[in-house]
């Protein structure tokens, strides 16, 4: 139904996505971000929040949010503050949240598409996260039959990304959260993990009459942590607005949840506006001060990014879009593929193997692409000696590669263990092709004669006298020298 719903409305999605920055310690204390400990180990007077207790900013936090906005082209204010949100919830110690209103670290940025859009980010702003409640016999508070609460979280160090409602399909909200995730993840900025929850995205959506240029009142969708449940949310969405409207009803701005096993959303409150929470200047926390010399040193240390990869691979190595995207997805894949090109020069060979028989090994094994013998000098070394004839490219697959992935010896030295090296005497190959086309006269008549189907029954039995270990390329270099002779 959402496609004849969307042939009367368009679809208006903003997103706000909750990335967890990669410190070792909370946003205002020193305790551990460790994920998975004991409930309610990661804590002290200050995330729990106890009188007379005050927080200390985690210059580092502060350094990863400086680089994530410069990596989103956002604009950096030199002078941002934190900020008292007032709300009360079980997990929220303190009965506030510190976080940033007026004057966030970053405003006005853009991030890039594979899909050639550009949506843009209207700030960058850092806060502390709260803590987390368990819900007894249910995974969220509806349904539960009651709720304790672990204080762990309570302080992380998060930045939130806020983009302009300039996302219209379902498939281009799961794109952008996609490539943010990437984009934290090549910065070195956020793991990305969404079922451990360091990334987790609200989705705002909305339907106006097409051709209009008001938004229609929005719902949001809160804490939706998967690809599938983006796309899944939005669609939902779009079901259960386009039917009120179409009843003649008007939609309640309100915050609701995604029910994943039931595959709907349910109402949640209603959305409060920025009056509601009462915010004022956090009084225990000074104005961050930035310099000039300081965004320009983190902007310079930035990696490159994920667009910027992908560029590199289609225009510079000239992959095709799939090989490019599955580099660009996969970070330690990519790594891998990067480091290899600086000692073979043949990126479209690299990419296939890493792509093929080496990302099957290691799926299966459930391993990292560092987590073997196989290393990228291994890799180009084996690429090389199959250039240089030494091994065929179909034997090195199947006998040679197991072998690296849990062997310290060279590519050359388990070649020469096993007797996997081609033989590669001119003179030997010659005399056995020879002596082939005087056994099979008629057929290499028929070869001279232009019948190249000929061609591969020699090759195949030159390979079957040497036991396939004649090198391809020299056996016919060797035969097309016979079939020249008068």
């Amino acid at each position: 139904m959402s496609s004849s719903i969307l042939d009367k409305y368009e679809l208006v999605i903003g997103l706000e996505v909750h990335a967890q920055l990669k410190t070792k310690t909370k946003l205002f204390c020193a305790c551990s971000t460790e994920f998975g400990t004991d409930q309610n180990s990661n804590v002290c007077p200050i995330c729990l929040g106890l009188p007379g207790v005050l927080p200390v900013l985690n210059e580092n936090a502060l350094n990863l949010a400086l680089k994530a906005a410069l990596a989103l082209n956002c604009q950096i204010n030199l002078e941002s503050k934190f900020d008292r949100k007032q709300y009360f919830y079980p997990d929220l110690p303190k009965g506030y949240q510190i976080s940033q209103f007026d004057l966030p670290i970053a405003e006005w940025g853009t991030l890039k598409l594979p899909d050639g859009t550009s949506p843009r980010i209207r700030r960058v702003h850092m806060e502390e996260d709260a803590g987390k409640l368990v819900h007894a016999g249910a995974d969220r508070l509806h349904g539960s039959a009651y709720s304790l609460v672990d204080i762990n979280r309570a302080g992380t160090p998060l930045i939130e990304i806020v983009s302009e409602p300039d996302i219209f399909t379902a498939e281009q909200a799961k794109l952008y959260v996609q490539e943010l995730r990437l984009l934290l993840i090549y910065c070195d900025v956020c793991d990305g993990n969404l079922e451990e929850g360091s990334m987790r995205c609200d989705i705002n959506i909305s339907l106006k009459p097409k051709g209009s240029d008001k938004l229609g009142t929005r719902a949001e969708i809160k804490n939706v942590n998967s690809f599938r449940s983006i796309l899944r949310a939005i669609e939902y969405e779009i079901e259960r607005q386009g039917e009120i409207l179409e009843e003649g009803g008007k939609i309640v701005q309100e915050t609701r949840l995604w029910e994943e096993n039931k595959g709907c959303t349910f109402s949640m409150r209603s959305k409060e506006e920025a009056n509601d929470y009462r915010y004022f200047p956090e009084p225990d926390l000074k104005p961050i001060i930035l310099k000039a010399e300081q965004i320009e040193n983190t902007k310079a240390s930035l990696p490159l990014l994920p667009a910027q990869k992908r560029d590199i691979y289609l225009n510079k190595y000239n992959l095709n879009s799939e090989e490019a995207y599955i580099l660009v997805e996969d970070y330690e894949r990519g790594l891998f593929f990067d480091q290899c090109t600086q000692l073979f020069d043949n990126p479209k060979k690299i990419a296939g193997w890493l792509n093929g028989p080496i990302a099957a090994y290691l799926k299966e094994e459930k391993l990292g692409f560092f987590e073997t013998k196989l290393k990228p000098s291994v890799l180009a070394e084996t690429l090389k000696i199959v250039e240089a004839g030494l091994i065929s490219e179909s034997s090195a697959k199947k006998d040679l590669l197991s072998e690296l992935f849990i062997s310290d010896l060279s590519p050359s030295e388990i070649c020469e263990q096993k007797g996997l090296k081609q033989i590669s005497d001119e003179g030997a190959i010659l005399s056995e092709i020879k002596a082939l086309t005087e056994e099979f006269a008629g057929q290499f008549k028929e070869l001279k004669e232009g019948k190249d189907k000929m061609r591969s029954f020699f090759v195949g039995q030159a390979m079957k006298k040497f036991k396939g270990k004649a090198s391809p390329p020299l056996v016919n270099k060797l035969l097309d020298e016979l079939i020249k002779e008068v």
